[in-house]
């Protein structure tokens, strides 16, 4: 996604990116998120197993839909509630387009700026994107075999609306 900050792969070959599509479709591609989202959520944690698809009524949009959807799972759980808001950890078990944001929101949770899936009139100005951060990749090196295992820290616009939404909790 465009405005989603952290970690991404890139491969660096046909063999490389042979490879890590495999295990990206076999899910031993580990992926985790953290994300803002709206609302005070009432579970801990959770999952969501929807099939995602293009949005009949926008091609632009993805949704969830058992027509022509494929299958996505999401399993997230709050890290800490925020005042009208959740910081969550999102771990994907597959790679649909959008999937976080599209899976958030069918909850009614929505990513914090996200300009797609959020909500037309948002609580909070969030400029510059979604609150949604790429912060861990785990995945086993092509060449040598070996399990790499990457970390970043949010971006300081994250962090920044972080700070705000706990603050004033």
């Amino acid at each position: 996604d465009k405005d989603t900050s952290g970690l991404l792969i890139a491969a660096k070959n046909d063999f490389a990116h042979r490879a890590l599509a495999a295990q990206l479709k076999d899910h031993t591609l580990a992926r985790t998120y953290a994300c803002i989202v709206c609302g005070n959520i009432r579970e801990d944690s959770g999952t969501i197993d929807a099939p995602i698809g293009r949005d009949p009524a926008d091609r632009k949009r993805m949704c969830v839909t058992k027509k022509d959807g494929r299958e996505a799972v999401t399993h997230w759980r709050v890290l800490e509630p925020l005042r009208g808001a959740a910081l969550l950890e999102c771990v994907l078990s597959t790679g649909r387009t959008h999937q976080i944001r599209v899976h958030m929101a069918s909850l009614g949770h929505p990513v914090l700026g996200d300009p797609v899936y959020g909500p037309k009139k948002s609580p909070y100005p969030v400029e510059g994107g979604q609150l949604l951060h790429a912060f861990r990749l785990g995945f086993v090196h092509p060449t040598t075999g070996e399990f790499m295992k990457f970390e970043a820290e949010p971006e300081p616009r994250f962090m920044e609306w972080y700070r705000k939404l706990r603050e004033t909790r």
